[in-house]
């Protein structure tokens, strides 16, 4: 797999539609090919959590796909990726993908990666989490994959909404080591700061 490959970037109907958004913004910026996939779900919390459009979503993306459209190439294993990150990941979509119930490309798609060994990282996005989640995240974490729930990080001192999500997505894209330079990364003097 060569550095050119391209990325998919899944949106399902969990909320936080805007950590989809902005990690195609930042890839578009970073000059990286995507290959974008929602669900109807998705764009239906568009609907409800922004002011943008699913065309608008679409735009960001260099090459987007039907969520129905099985016969994508990322459908196909043979089809060289980078991986593929799902921002949001709904419990929905999590549960698919770690029984093998591929009913739509998106859950299609992360299973070709967990079966090929790529990287596949969930942006779980759910809480409380009952135990049959949890069960799901495990089962997945055994096939190979990455839970990376968007928790953020207090210690960056994020002062936007803008600049917690960065630094969040940052952190998903260290997965596939691509620096987006939206992270503010631990060091001794974050470390030793004193109070005060």
């Amino acid at each position: 797999m060569t550095c050119s490959a391209p990325l998919i970037i899944g949106i399902s109907g969990a909320s936080g539609a805007i950590y989809g958004i902005r990690l195609l913004e930042i890839l578009r910026g970073l000059d990286i090919e995507t290959h974008l996939v929602m669900s109807r779900a998705a764009e239906i919390a568009l609907i409800h959590e922004t002011d943008l459009k699913a065309a608008d979503v679409r735009a960001l993306a260099t090459i987007v796909y039907a969520p129905g459209d099985i016969a994508a190439p990322i459908a196909s294993g043979s089809f060289k990726t980078r991986g593929m990150i799902i921002a949001p990941c709904s419990i929905r979509s999590a549960s698919e993908i770690a029984t093998g119930t591929t009913s739509t490309l998106l859950s299609r798609a992360a299973d070709v990666m967990l079966k090929e060994r790529r990287r596949l990282v969930l942006m779980v996005r759910e809480t409380p989490l009952h135990a049959g989640h949890l069960k799901t995240l495990l089962a997945l974490a055994e096939l190979g994959a990455i839970i990376a729930p968007p928790v953020p990080a207090f210690y960056a001192r994020p002062d936007t909404l803008t600049s917690m999500i960065d630094h969040t997505l940052g952190r998903v894209l260290d997965q596939f080591d691509i620096e987006s330079g939206t992270v503010r990364r631990w060091d001794r003097a974050l470390a030793t700061r004193t109070m005060p």
